[in-house]
């Protein structure tokens, strides 16, 4: 008997809940902290408390900080009837990378059982690494490791965007580079593609080159190229030449516009802006209007006191059929992403 049909549902299809991980290691926004917990309620009640969203789950270290956090959010006006709260420990909680890959098997919800070890970077992921395991348990989903090689594959799912219709779109910096944060050494891309055929269903795999600077995932596609629609991709465009993103940003036009969907056509490209660049103690960041999150009401969208704030906010406008609402982001950046790299959708079940 042949194994049942897999999908990676596209992020505008229904959800049962948006996941998140409530801000509690200091040192993922060092010198900012103390304001991320009021930058998290402001996400989480634009997704609660919207008419005809989903629900919000919300991990949390322990009893002491699930206390603490309802009572933040009650102060920042959350419809508490529409939150869950889960006590999962974690080290960092990025819970679009650590978190649960949810994918329909067989008409039914199930987790992909992907790796985790922290970007082939920070030492401490052992935490994180068991957060898809316990989501499964908490709502009951049959999970099994994802295979290739005789080994788990390890993968996050900000470096990943897909269609839903079998495309996914992902980077060569990431997935391939030799020598800088390998997660899975020895792998090519035929390997990747396997992995990505057989355990999310999606057999058509674009390849873009390189991330923005500032993105210490190391290439991460959710920073600046999303699939909006099943047959049109927003790619961020830095319009400064001197500016190290400008080149990046345009060898990935280039490949788009020679890219195919499933089906042999051309994917339509729309350019989004990226705003000016933004340091913090020397250090610059990756923000950027493509890591938004698409919920079952609106659209949620990083923004940075920037000019071209409103003119990201109009383009993304008219991509979706849905409202579009920024979210403050200059504090979230420091921690090194912002909306999408937090948070985790939930499909609704067909």
């Amino acid at each position: 008997m042949s194994a049942p049909a897999v999908r990676l549902p596209a992020e505008w299809e229904p959800h049962a809940a948006t996941w998140i991980t409530w801000p509690q290691n200091p040192r993922d926004w060092p010198g900012k902290f103390a304001p991320m917990p009021w930058a998290f309620a402001e996400i989480i009640r634009a997704i609660a408390n919207a008419e005809g969203s989903e629900r919000v789950r919300v991990a949390v270290g322990d009893a002491k900080v699930a206390k603490r956090a309802k009572g933040q959010l009650a102060k920042a006006h959350v419809d508490l009837s529409r939150v869950d709260i889960h006590i999962i420990p974690t080290d960092r909680g990025w819970m679009r990378d650590c978190g649960p890959c949810f994918v329909e098997r067989g008409g039914a919800l199930a987790i992909a059982g992907f790796g985790f070890d922290a970007w082939s970077k920070y030492p401490e992921f052992a935490l994180d690494a068991q957060v898809p395991a316990i989501a499964a348990d908490i709502l009951g989903l049959p999970i099994a490791p994802v295979l290739h090689k005789g080994r788990q594959v390890i993968f996050e799912g900000g470096a990943l965007d897909t269609n839903g219709r079998g495309v996914l779109v992902t980077t060569e910096e990431c997935c391939l580079d030799p020598d800088i944060q390998v997660r899975n050494p020895g792998f090519t891309h035929a390997d990747y593609e396997a992995v990505f055929a057989q355990a999310l269903g999606t057999p058509h795999t674009i390849w873009l080159k390189n991330g923005i600077k500032g993105d210490d995932t190391h290439g991460h596609v959710d920073d600046f190229c999303r699939f909006t629609d099943a047959r049109t991709l927003v790619l961020c465009q830095e319009t400064n030449p001197a500016d190290e993103n400008h080149a990046i940003l345009e060898e990935n036009r280039e490949i788009l516009e020679g890219a195919k969907l499933q089906d042999g056509s051309r994917p339509e490209v729309v350019r989004l802006p990226m705003p000016a660049p933004l340091y913090f103690d020397g250090l610059r960041l990756p923000a950027s209007y493509a890591n938004f999150l698409i919920t079952n009401a609106a659209v949620l969208v990083p923004t940075f006191n920037d000019a071209n704030d409103r003119i990201a906010l109009g383009v993304l406008a008219e991509c979706f059929d849905r409202p579009v609402v920024g979210i403050h982001a200059v504090d979230l950046v420091w921690g090194l992403g912002t909306v999408h790299c937090l948070t985790r959708q939930e499909p609704a079940t067909r």
